[in-house]
């Protein structure tokens, strides 16, 4: 969904385009194109030939260097799917807002076709100023939109609102951005992800080594087109692309049952890919239980609810319910006997040890899709962002 999307990125003259090239490879890394354009005062901040190495192509200043030709800000703004300021200064808000055209950034932003985001960056006292809010208000009424400042250490040596956002959290938004108005806005979609830790005492438990990586792809998948996400994510660190995907973290396999039965009502789409311990301690120990000097020790054990079996039986006609499988043997066999008992649509099936070794953990993951109409689609070895979105596909045509 990202990979071929057309970034103008417009730099303004302030201290932070220093953040700008950082912003370019993180753009890139997702296989997005970009183009930058400066006004002639941000190369006093970073130079031209730093953001033309990170973004691969020749970098626009002003109408009259680098083999500019006189129509091109009119192909950029054709060309872009969203562009962005960053970092807008107050001058480059202010002629924005009231139309005014005296460089090639401002020209490209005239001409452009796309949705336009701005990111404010300015001293504190400059960015609480009337005249700058009344221009912010003018340039949001134009449909253009403006992010916050945030709050924090500014080149002036004080402290307040002003500072732009750090690169990583810019290409959050921008992310964001692009998925609005995709091909699954207005679904709402629940998955789980990770593994769940039950406690035997306040410092031990019985888990797994489940990263939640294969969750989080889901999530962002269906978030990229559009979809509103509810990750319910076990005890593991998940940071999304997108801001589009609500956490709600959970540790132990009931904690996460309760969280996925509250949101499952709402849920058109719902995707089980957590490793959820199949048993608990019975009877957690309130204290660090001691060593034993015999040398052995006995837990007993209960066993712990199948999520993916109580939503089955909760599941209405209209909504679409998708399991994981971790198998090492009789994949197939095993993976439908699954999806009939569990009443899924889908079930994606993975073995647990695959080339490389585990697949807890990897970046990758080999699976077989099964389908209750007795369908199979297998895919061989992809990045777990890549098979997330074929599984999006997948039920997106299911829906259709």
């Amino acid at each position: 969904m990202l990979r071929g999307k057309k970034i103008l990125l417009g730099v303004s003259g302030g201290i932070a385009a220093y953040k700008i090239p950082l912003l370019v490879r993180l753009l890139k890394k997702e296989g997005m194109e970009v183009r930058v354009v400066m006004t002639p005062s941000a190369k006093e901040f970073v130079t031209p030939q730093t953001l033309a190495v990170l973004s691969e192509y020749p970098v626009w200043t002003d109408f009259f260097s680098g083999g500019y030709v006189w129509n091109n800000h009119v192909h950029l703004g054709e060309w872009a799917d969203l562009m962005v300021v960053a970092p807008a200064t107050a001058n480059t808000i202010a002629k924005m807002a009231h139309g005014i055209c005296d460089n090639l950034l401002l020209t490209v932003y005239y001409s452009a076709r796309c949705p336009v985001m701005v990111f404010p960056a300015m001293d504190l006292e400059m960015y609480a100023h009337p005249t700058v809010k009344e221009t912010i208000n003018r340039l949001k009424e134009k449909h253009v939109t403006v992010v916050p400042a945030e709050s924090g250490p500014l080149a002036s040596g004080l402290t307040g609102e002003g500072r732009m956002p750090e690169p990583e959290a810019i290409f959050r938004k921008i992310i964001t951005k692009l998925a609005c108005g995709g091909p699954m806005e207005g679904k709402k979609v629940l998955v789980n992800a990770g593994p769940t830790h039950e406690p035997i005492d306040p410092v031990r438990y019985i888990g797994n080594q489940s990263s939640g990586k294969m969750g989080l792809a889901i999530a962002e998948a269906f978030a990229l087109k559009g979809a509103q996400v509810t990750l319910v994510s076990g005890p593991v660190t998940l940071i999304p692309k997108t801001e589009n995907i609500h956490i709600i973290k959970t540790q132990t396999a009931l904690q996460m049952r309760d969280a996925m039965l509250s949101a499952f009502t709402d849920a058109d789409i719902t995707v089980c890919t957590a490793a959820v311990a199949d048993f608990r301690p019975s009877k957690p120990s309130e204290n660090k239980i001691k060593k034993s000097e015999k040398g052995t020790f006995s837990l007993e054990l209960a066993l712990n609810p199948d999520i993916l079996e109580e939503l089955g039986k909760m599941k209405k006609k209209d909504q679409v319910l998708v399991g994981f499988a971790l198998e090492t043997q009789n994949e197939l066999e095993y993976g439908m006997e699954k999806l009939k008992r569990k009443n899924a649509d889908f079930m994606v099936v993975n073995r647990a040890v695959q080339e490389g070794g585990c697949v807890f953990g990897s970046d990758w993951n080999e699976a077989t899709i099964i389908s209750k109409d007795g369908k199979n689609i297998t895919f061989g070895r992809l990045l777990k962002e890549e098979l997330a979105m074929k599984i999006s596909d997948i039920v997106q045509d299911y829906l259709k």
